[in-house]
């Protein structure tokens, strides 16, 4: 009732605020898994191995830091709303060009771009929609944020099952330029933050380096942090359906179709814990969730027929992602309010950067190991999930944060 009583008290602009971000990480996470779902077929055309490929996966992900910093810092001059305006438009287009790709290396540079433009996403959306929600709010929010990524996942797979077959993997490239649609309705109807505004009346700004001065510990934590979360999300989805095609001989239905159930698993999970961190505090839902997943990866890994991947898949992404439902409103309360479009999601994804090779490293041991894909998810996915409890649970919080105070107290140069 408290959450449903929080909508009903919603304005519009924050109404829609919300739904803009949603969708812009939602399809940002579409465009991003479509590739993870053709990685074979690619490798077929090129003829070259999956690991070759999944270097794709990695430069995508070693290249967003990039983009969240940059787009960060234009953020936190020019605002929330312009810049993901622009980030929604660049990915979109940049995807779309991935389908025209001759040769491998040609794919490599464009996906290594897009990861680029897809940096700078998550911050930005993060920033304005936390900025934009009552405080009391920001944990379910931070659930549903959060949920748009593996809700992309799950609408990557559906489209993948239903269109693959007849277009293949140029085509679902070409079906990832839809979400620059969604330009048109950022510029119609979300306005900027209120946070970012109260700061941008502000006389005096401080430079990026003198607000980060004194805050490196915070960002080295956090950096360490996101990296324990970029290997246990990725450890568990990317090479997933590769698992499955090559080890156990599934079908492309039968893949997308465990997708598609461990796709709910993660919404459910995401929404969960992260309505739960705001009663019970951001470190202890993150823990709980990433303890809970460690009993789980047997079955994940070795479950031995579709319907115990599923269900082993679908607890597994229930873990995960309720572990990141936690991330976007903990990241934006422990930010430097003056750095909050550029803190959270370089922070992000220089854990995404340091955890790139996740995929690349899992397709190799699974080779070295006989195409022993299932170890190699197992041995990769238990550290993680030991290393994030620990990370997050001697960790830092400002579960309370007030971000428009914190505007208007954050220090001038």
């Amino acid at each position: 009732m408290g959450i449903l009583a929080d909508i009903k008290a919603f304005d519009r602009d924050q109404r829609h605020t919300l739904i803009a971000s949603y969708l812009g990480w939602t399809l940002d996470a579409f465009d991003f898994f479509l590739l993870v779902f053709v990685l074979k077929a690619i490798a077929e055309e090129f003829r070259v191995e999956v690991s070759a490929v999944s270097y794709a996966v990695f430069l995508t992900l070693a290249a967003r830091p990039v983009g969240a910093f940059l787009f960060g810092l234009a953020a936190d001059r020019y605002g929330r709303r312009p810049v993901l305006m622009a980030n929604i438009l660049l990915y979109s287009l940049l995807e779309f060009a991935s389908g025209f790709s001759p040769n491998l290396t040609v794919l490599i540079v464009l996906r290594a771009l897009y990861g680029v433009a897809m940096g700078g996403e998550w911050g930005i959306g993060a920033s304005l929609t936390m900025e934009t929600v009552p405080e009391r709010s920001r944990g379910w929010v931070s659930g549903i944020l959060q949920a748009g990524y593996p809700s992309g996942y799950l609408l990557a797979s559906l489209v993948y099952l239903v269109l693959f077959p007849s277009i293949g993997w140029r085509g679902l490239f070409f079906v990832g330029v839809l979400p620059a649609l969604l330009v048109v309705y950022v510029r119609r109807t979300v306005k900027e933050s209120p946070a970012f505004e109260r700061r941008r009346e502000r006389a005096a700004r401080p430079s990026f380096g003198a607000a980060l001065r004194g805050n490196v510990p915070l960002l080295v934590w956090a950096v360490l942090l996101m990296t324990a979360f970029n290997f246990f999300s990725h450890g568990t989805q990317d090479v997933y359906p590769t698992f499955l095609e090559k080890q156990h001989q599934y079908s492309s239905y039968t893949v997308a179709t465990i997708a598609v159930v461990y796709s709910i698993g993660a919404i459910l999970g995401g929404l969960t814990f992260g309505a739960w961190s705001q009663r019970v505090g951001r470190r202890r839902a993150m823990v709980t969730a990433a303890l809970l997943a460690m009993p789980v990866a047997w079955l994940w890994a070795y479950g031995g027929s579709p319907v115990l991947f599923a269900i082993g898949a679908f607890l597994m992404q229930f873990c995960v992602q309720g572990a990141w439902g936690v991330i976007p409103a903990h990241l934006n309360e422990v930010s430097p309010p003056e750095l909050r479009g550029t803190f959270p999601g370089t922070a992000y994804q220089l854990g995404n950067l340091l955890a790139a090779s996740n995929a690349t490293i899992q397709t190799s041991l699974a080779e070295h190991w006989g195409n022993d894909y299932a170890a190699a998810l197992f041995w990769t996915v238990l550290p993680g999930a030991v290393i994030l409890a620990l990370l997050a649970g001697f960790g830092t919080e400002r579960r309370t944060a007030d971000f428009t105070a914190d505007a208007r107290n954050a220090p001038a140069e």
